[in-house]
């Protein structure tokens, strides 16, 4: 099951008997999403252009969703009393499918605060428990993603020639000052060249261990958070970025403005 996305280097994790419900129940929901998130790429430009947020190559993978019916939904779950409703809960969960054997829930953390896992998982576990959802599904940045980020970032540095501060802003980035004195701090102190010094720092501050990846995901399910809601965890591998697209970033600015035309991405 998912051969298609671990072939390509994705982690894939299965739990609460998620294999046989979506073997028997929902084989089409692993073949979509064998076809929208194996057909992922990050072009670099993305990664350093987005400034940590979601890059246009993760708001590219909910449009693909959605073009295969995987949409937004609000979950209303009411407590009645002699047919009056007296207690709402929603669950607003980004990408439900509802197929004839029941309904996929999926949520995509790409760059978050951790505790947003903690939300998902517990959102899938009580919409588990309540008949609304069969399977939950989590897509974040995989192990290889958080461990390479810091060297994909450099490499990018280096060919674009961004040796110093003036460099980084002629090409379009901004920095605080305080990110700059971080970079310099760092090159003084420990002898590095500007790339991998702004490399570090700007991983440090926009992707840091605090943030929604493999190792925080796993942990939160490894102790029993969103249990027993049968559960799919997808990470996505380092092997997605690609160098070739040599994007400018009024190039990712014209992607960004599209994808909030069609809906797919919020207007800053």
């Amino acid at each position: 099951m998912f051969e298609k996305l671990t072939e390509r280097g994705f982690q894939v994790e299965i739990h609460s008997h998620a294999r046989a419900i979506l073997t028997v129940d929902f084989p089409r929901a692993v073949e979509e999403l064998e076809e929208a998130v194996g057909g992922l790429s990050i072009p670099i430009e993305e990664i350093v252009g987005s400034g940590g947020g979601e890059t246009q190559g993760t708001q590219r993978l909910r449009r693909a969703l959605a073009v295969l019916g995987w949409t937004k939904l609000n979950f209303v779950v009411e407590k009645r009393i002699n047919g009056r409703a007296r207690e709402a809960i929603s669950h607003e969960i980004d990408h439900v499918k509802t197929f004839h054997e029941g309904v996929v829930a999926l949520e995509i953390e790409w760059n978050n605060k951790d505790p947003f896992f903690d939300r998902d998982l517990e959102n899938f576990k009580r919409l588990h428990a309540d008949g609304a959802i069969s399977v939950g599904v989590i897509v974040t940045r995989g192990t290889s993603m958080q461990e390479n980020l810091r060297a994909l970032v450099q490499r990018f540095a280096q060919d674009k020639g961004l040796m110093s501060h003036d460099a980084v802003e002629a090409f379009g980035l901004t920095r605080t000052k305080r990110q700059k004195d971080a970079v310099d701090r760092r090159v003084q102190s420990t002898g590095v060249t500007f790339e991998e010094a702004w490399a570090t720092a700007f991983v440090n501050d926009k992707f840091g261990a605090a943030t929604t990846h493999w190792a925080k995901l796993e942990d939160r399910v490894r102790r029993g958070v969103g249990n027993p809601c049968p559960l799919v965890l997808i990470g996505l591998p380092s092997a997605i970025v690609s160098f070739e697209e040599n994007l400018k970033l009024e190039d990712i600015v014209q992607e960004e403005e599209a994808l909030v035309e069609e809906g797919i991405a919020s207007e800053a």
